[in-house]
């Protein structure tokens, strides 16, 4: 089993008739998922998503995949295979066409719908190719089959990208639910196909790689759904996530059986809600969905409103109404359900909004007591019959932190794939398949790119770091004015503190150290301003640590005259 190692280099030139795989983002992490297959010098790219931000990340919005490893080779990339239409696989393509918008987007019908319409707020209008299963196109020197699987939203796909080096196969996020919804099954005929051929490289979905057993059915929620309804006394307010054609299908049709009205909530929730019913995913009974601004006209017992916010986000409308910030006010009696999964690293903020709908007098039903979601990966169950079904020659487990990494590539080799042809891999670890063998050969850039606002890319690392002290400490700002020629005092210190818990009045016992170190420097010759900077950020940054043992920013300002 081999896995990268940090002082791995540049990978050399990928070797004539080689498959070169880089992850760029979905290893080590859930979400960002975006994977870079080369061959014969030309680029095919498998998702393109974002992450979102957790709470050591103040003011990001989006967190991206690092494009650096292949910007100077746009102009190489045949095409973005996209496996489904959640934002942690598409929400990444607006900002890579910014760069080149031509190159070609290929997915099913709801996929490319759900892409195209995030594509024109970003005003780009792109070139697509629709396929569905059972397609397979030539893209470049990539011949590309598409196969149906099932997962938490219609249309998901997983690829067999075939070269002269071997087959790969991605499957994209997918599980193997027997009763689903829409009644499109995962396809194993098609996968025992691909397997008779010879996978040569099975990249598989790891979330839930550390579940035993089967994921529950999706229907199996439609029983507990109808209970809630049945016994909710107000409004019903469902938090999902916008892309969850399925589960807001059991919402409508739990509404419209106990006589309620439905109306979506949040700009992303409608839009996509609107595509996925007028191309036939979501199945809407005349009359049942309203507009938002009608539901004052209707009793509480027959309304239900549909929103964004199941993960905790502070702008959702969700949170919103927890924290008394939207129009719709949560009242005692309310229900609600937040009917989606705890992604990692969102349980304090999920948990926030929960407390703060429950202060309001709110009903919240959610996955810890009651079952209203299942998982849309496959459990360590399906994911051993699927090894069986496949008997892939070599395994690169993708889309999982750490542990559900690890976890699949024991499952993998439990069905008797061999250790030494087992990935584990992170992003931006290269993998090359050649003569048969998948090997790590190197390592490229594949850091976090943050969105904040309008900049891309403009905030780093040591911003972020000054955020978070400027958060948790608080800021101290001392003002100077000094003789440029002399580096003696003319005006000041004074000091300002602010978010710190110091009170200015305080700072009068180190006022007097700050003016000797200054009049000793002056006295040494030292007139230099970044260096009385730093003669000042160390003395008052020594006082506050030994006095109040904070850390706060200390800004100084000094002035020549």
């Amino acid at each position: 089993m081999s896995h990268p190692h940090p002082e791995l280099g540049p990978p050399p030139p990928l070797p004539e008739g080689g498959l070169r795989v880089t992850p760029l983002g979905g290893l080590g992490e859930i979400g960002r998922n975006m994977t870079v297959f080369e061959y014969g010098g030309r680029l095919l790219i498998v998702d393109c998503g974002v992450l979102f931000p957790e709470e050591e990340q103040p003011g990001i919005d989006l967190i991206l995949p690092d494009f650096s490893s292949i910007r100077d080779r746009l102009g190489d990339i045949e095409g973005i295979v996209l496996t489904h239409g959640h934002e942690d696989h598409i929400g990444g393509v607006p900002f890579l066409l910014r760069e080149k918008p031509d190159i070609p987007l290929i997915g099913s019908k709801l996929t490319l719908a759900l892409i195209e319409a995030k594509l024109q707020e970003h005003r780009i209008r792109p070139y697509t190719l629709e396929v569905a299963e059972g397609n397979r196109e030539r893209i470049g020197p990539f011949d590309c089959e598409f196969v149906a699987v099932n997962h938490s939203i219609p249309d998901a796909l997983a690829v067999a990208i075939r070269t002269p080096a071997g087959m790969a196969v991605h499957t994209g996020d997918f599980k193997m639910d027997q009763l689903p919804l829409d009644n499109r099954l995962t396809d194993l005929h098609a996968f025992a196909r691909l397997s008779e051929e010879g996978i040569d490289l099975l990249l598989t979905d790891s979330t839930n790689a550390e579940v035993p057993g089967f994921t529950p059915h999706e229907r199996d929620i439609s029983n507990v759904l109808r209970q809630v309804f049945a016994g909710a006394r107000k409004r019903i307010i469902v938090a999902s996530f916008a892309s969850h054609v399925h589960r807001i299908q059991q919402i409508l049709d739990a509404a419209h059986e106990y006589g309620r009205r439905v109306a979506f909530v949040g700009r992303s929730m409608v839009r996509n809600m609107g595509i996925a019913r007028d191309l036939g995913y979501l199945k809407v009974p005349p009359g049942l969905v309203v507009d938002v601004k009608t539901l004052d006209d209707l009793p509480d017992d027959e309304v239900v409103l549909v929103c964004t916010g199941s993960q905790g986000e502070p702008m959702a409308a969700l949170s919103r109404m927890a924290n008394r910030d939207h129009q719709i006010r949560i009242v005692d009696g309310d229900t609600v359900i937040l009917a989606s999964s705890l992604i990692p690293g969102n349980e304090n903020a999920v948990y926030r909004v929960i407390n703060g709908l429950t202060r309001w007098g709110a009903n919240v039903v959610h996955k810890g007591n009651a079952k209203v979601h299942v998982s849309g990966h496959a459990s360590a169950g399906e994911l051993l019959y699927f090894y069986n079904i496949c008997r892939p020659k070599n395994l690169m487990p993708v889309h999982g932190e750490w542990r559900h990494l690890r976890a699949n590539a024991e499952l993998g080799a439990l069905t008797g794939v061999p250790h030494d042809r087992i990935v584990i891999a992170e992003d931006g670890v290269v993998v090359d398949l050649v003569e048969g063998k998948a090997k790590i050969s190197g390592k490229v850039q594949a850091g976090y790119v943050y969105v904040d606002g309008l900049s891309v890319g403009d905030v780093g690392e040591p911003a972020l770091k000054d955020r978070k002290i400027l958060g948790d400490e608080g800021i101290i700002s001392v003002f100077v004015v000094v003789d440029a020629s002399t580096g003696k005092i003319t005006g000041g210190p004074h000091v300002q503190a602010r978010g710190s818990g110091i009170e200015d009045s305080a700072f009068a016992d180190v006022l007097p150290k700050i003016t000797e170190v200054l009049e000793r420097s002056a006295q040494d010759g030292v007139v230099e301003p970044h260096q009385l900077q730093q003669l000042i950020r160390r003395t008052l940054g020594k006082w506050v640590s030994d006095t109040y043992r904070r850390r706060p920013m200390i800004l100084p300002v000094v002035v020549e005259v």
